[in-house]
C-alpha cells in the first residue's frame, strides 16, 4: 500500500470520527450511548457502499467497467426478501437463505453483464446501464406480482452477533462487536480485499489485467478468465451489500422511486475512485458518507432548525465537494478496453 493511500483511508475515518465528536459536543442531550448507536448505524449504513465499492474494484481492475453496481444491489435486495418471504420470512433460516440467495441473484446478473462485455465486447457503459435499468425494472415488477404493490411486508432481518467481553468495551464496543453479521463480514472484507489485491497471484493477475492484458497474455495467463472473475467477484460482494440492507437492516423490500438502494451503488463508484482503487480507501470514503448519512437522519430527530431538504443534501453535497478536492484519480490503462488472446 502506498503512503498516499494510508494516508487517505486514515484521513477518511479521522474525519468520520471527528465528525462524532463535534456532534456529540455541539448537540445537547447527547450521551455516550447515543454515540455508539450512531457509530453502530454509520457502520451499517457503510454496509452497502462498501461491498459494492469493493466490487467494483475487483472488475474494474481487470479491465472491465462495471457501473452497474446499483442494479446488483437492486436485485440483490428484492431476491433476498422475496426467498425469505417465500419461506415465511419469520425466522432465522429464511433470512440466512434469502441472503445467499440474494448473492446469488446479483453474481448472475454479473455473469450476464460479463458475458455480454467480454465474450460479445458489448459496450461497458451502455452494458453497466442496462444493468443498473432492468434492475430498477424488474424488481418493483417482481414485487407487484408476489405481493401487490412496489414494497414488500417485513421480514426477519439477521440476528445481531454480540462478542462477548469486548462489547463491553465503552461507545465501541456495542458499536462495534454487536453488530449484525455484514458488518464484520465487512470488516474482514475490506482488508482480505486489500491483500489479494496486492499480495497474491491472482491480484498481480487482475491488476495486469486492467493495465496491460497482452503481458499478461503473453505470461500465458487467460485474459478473458480473469476478467470473468474479477467481474464475478463484483457480483457476490455486491450481492452481499444488497442482502445487508435489505435483510441486515430494513427487514423489506421498498421498490417505490429509485428503490431502497436509493444510489448507494453509485456512492459506490465515487467511493473507489475517491479510495484511487484502493479497498481500504474504498471502505474509508464508504464510512464518510455513511457517517454524514446517520448524521443527518439524527439531525432530523433531534430537530436542528434546518429544513429537511437541506438536510438530506448534506452527503450529496460532501460527495461533490470530495470530488473536487480529490483531483485526479488515475484508472487502469486498458478499463473499458476489450481484448482478445494473441491480438496484436
Amino acid at each position: 500500500m502506498t503512503q498516499r493511500t494510508t494516508q487517505l483511508a486514515g484521513v477518511l475515518v479521522a474525519v468520520a470520527l471527528v465528525g462524532t465528536v463535534v456532534a456529540w459536543a455541539v448537540f445537547p442531550g447527547v450521551t455516550a450511548g447515543r454515540i455508539a448507536s450512531y457509530l453502530g448505524s454509520a457502520l451499517r449504513l457503510t454496509v452497502p457502499i462498501a461491498f459494492a465499492a469493493l466490487g467494483g474494484i475487483f472488475a474494474e481492475k481487470s479491465g472491465v467497467i462495471n457501473i452497474g453496481l446499483e442494479g446488483l444491489l437492486i436485485i440483490a435486495a428484492f431476491a433476498g426478501v422475496a426467498v425469505s418471504h417465500a419461506m415465511g420470512g419469520g425466522s432465522q433460516v429464511a433470512a440466512w437463505t434469502g441472503f445467499f440467495a440474494a448473492i446469488g441473484a446479483s453474481t448472475l446478473f454479473a455473469l450476464l453483464f460479463a458475458v455480454i462485455t467480454i465474450r460479445y465486447e458489448a459496450d461497458q457503459i451502455i452494458a453497466g446501464l442496462a444493468v443498473w435499468l432492468v434492475a430498477l425494472g424488474i424488481a418493483p415488477f417482481g414485487s407487484k406480482i408476489i405481493w401487490g404493490e412496489r414494497s414488500s411486508p417485513s421480514v426477519a432481518t439477521l440476528d445481531n452477533w454480540t462478542i462477548p467481553v469486548l462489547s463491553e468495551i465503552p461507545v465501541v464496543g456495542s458499536a462495534i462487536f454487536d453488530s449484525n453479521p455484514t458488518v464484520y463480514m465487512l470488516l474482514i472484507a475490506a482488508p482480505a480485499a486489500w491483500f489479494v489485491m496486492n499480495r497474491t497471484r491472482f491480484g498481480r493477475w487482475v491488476r495486469a489485467s486492467g493495465e496491460n492484458p497482452k503481458a499478461l497474455d503473453t505470461a500465458g495467463v487467460d485474459v478473458s478468465r480473469v476478467r470473468y472473475a474479477g467481474v464475478t467477484l463484483s457480483g457476490v460482494l455486491s450481492g452481499i451489500g444488497g442482502a445487508g440492507l435489505s435483510l441486515g437492516q430494513v427487514g423489506q423490500f421498498v421498490g417505490s422511486g429509485t428503490t431502497m438502494v436509493n444510489g448507494r451503488g453509485w456512492i459506490g463508484i465515487t467511493a473507489y475512485l475517491f479510495g484511487n482503487y484502493n479497498p481500504l480507501g474504498a471502505f474509508g470514503a464508504s464510512f464518510l458518507f455513511a457517517s454524514l448519512d446517520a448524521l443527518q437522519f439524527r439531525l432530523q430527530q433531534i430537530g436542528a432548525g434546518l429544513p429537511p431538504e437541506l438536510v438530506q443534501m448534506v452527503p450529496y453535497a460532501t460527495v461533490i465537494v470530495v470530488l473536487a478536492l480529490v483531483g485526479h484519480t488515475r484508472i487502469p490503462d486498458a478499463a473499458g478496453e476489450h481484448y482478445e488472446s494473441g491480438e496484436e
